[in-house]
């Protein structure tokens, strides 16, 4: 089979860059046609310089980097700095990339690339806010039933949230975004916090890693031990969730994942909840169902992918 051709929308964020870093190490089931970046962990000069940083990581430069959407459709924006570091990778030493950004903006290039496609080609992974693809929806409808699925790290319901107590942050810079996706009528599938704490990282994993010796995988290590010092009042361990890598995860391996199709909606009305994921896990509104949720992973297999992948790169 060919590779399944993906756009991988994010605002790397270390997590952002495992996923992006697993997607690039799997040319065999993944063909990443490109990137998009949109602000959210870090503001978007440093998300679209991180993505570049990435690719280069993997090196892999022509895949193209466009830069999107600086901020959410509606609320002003809140990044994450006191999780990612300054610059969103901290940890890692990475050059100034030497490759330039794209100079069409992502959301008319998001469009323009799915209607050149056949119906049901391309997959969007977000990894971030969600702001570039709802714009490219509304700015033309018709590539809705043209996107074979949308598959997301955001959103939470047995673990609440992370930004609030009701909202994870994903989902949380962006819910009225994340509600013109949900409610689009294009098949969805959501990798929720509930679902990406069950995929933890062990220091002896990251270990086995770094040993790979290759320069990807160091660098990949650097940036997820600074990661990892932020949690320490969430975790009883060491251990951390690497959120994002959960998107690749899936795409690869889908068997792995507790999974099930549920009605999902996201609160923008409420001063207390916006952004809250309500996900209908008992189909108790009798309300259609919209999104494939992930519940839980299987952290084995997933992890013993994610090291083959990344450690084959340069």
């Amino acid at each position: 089979m060919a590779p399944r051709k993906i756009i991988i929308d994010t605002d790397p964020g270390q997590d952002d860059a495992f996923a992006i870093l697993f997607a690039l190490g799997s040319p065999e089931d993944l063909e990443v046609v490109g990137i998009t970046t949109v602000g959210g962990n870090v503001p978007l000069s440093l998300t679209t310089k991180n993505a570049l940083k990435v690719v280069e990581l993997a090196g892999r430069p022509d895949v193209p980097v466009f830069a999107g959407c600086p901020a959410p459709m509606v609320k002003k924006l809140m990044t994450a700095e006191y999780v990612h570091g300054e610059t969103g990778l901290d940890g890692a030493e990475l050059p100034e990339p030497a490759t330039p950004v794209q100079d069409e903006h992502a959301v008319n290039w998001m469009v323009r690339t799915i209607m050149a496609a056949r119906e049901g080609e391309i997959t969007v992974c977000t990894l971030g806010p969600m702001t570039n693809l709802a714009m490219a929806m509304t700015m033309e409808p018709r590539i809705v039933p043209r996107i074979r699925e949308v598959v997301l790290m955001g959103g939470g319901f047995f673990e609440g949230g992370n930004a609030t107590p009701a909202a994870e942050f994903n989902i949380f810079v962006d819910p009225h975004a994340a509600h013109k996706v949900f409610h689009s009528g294009v098949p969805v599938t959501m990798a929720p916090i509930d679902c990406t704490y069950t995929a933890q990282m062990t220091p002896e994993w990251l270990g086995t890693l770094r040993a790979t010796g290759s320069r990807a995988a160091l660098e990949a290590a650097n940036m997820a031990e600074f990661y990892c010092q932020y949690g320490d009042h969430k975790f009883p361990t060491r251990a951390r969730p690497i959120h994002d890598a959960c998107v690749t995860g899936y795409l690869l391996s889908p068997n792995i994942y507790e999974q099930r199709q549920c009605y999902v909606t996201v609160d923008i009305s409420s001063s207390e909840t916006i952004g809250m994921t309500v996900v209908d896990w008992w189909h108790v509104t009798g309300k259609e169902k919209n999104v494939n949720v992930l519940r839980r992973i299987e952290p084995a297999p997933f992890f013993d992918l994610m090291l083959d992948r990344i450690s084959a790169l340069p």
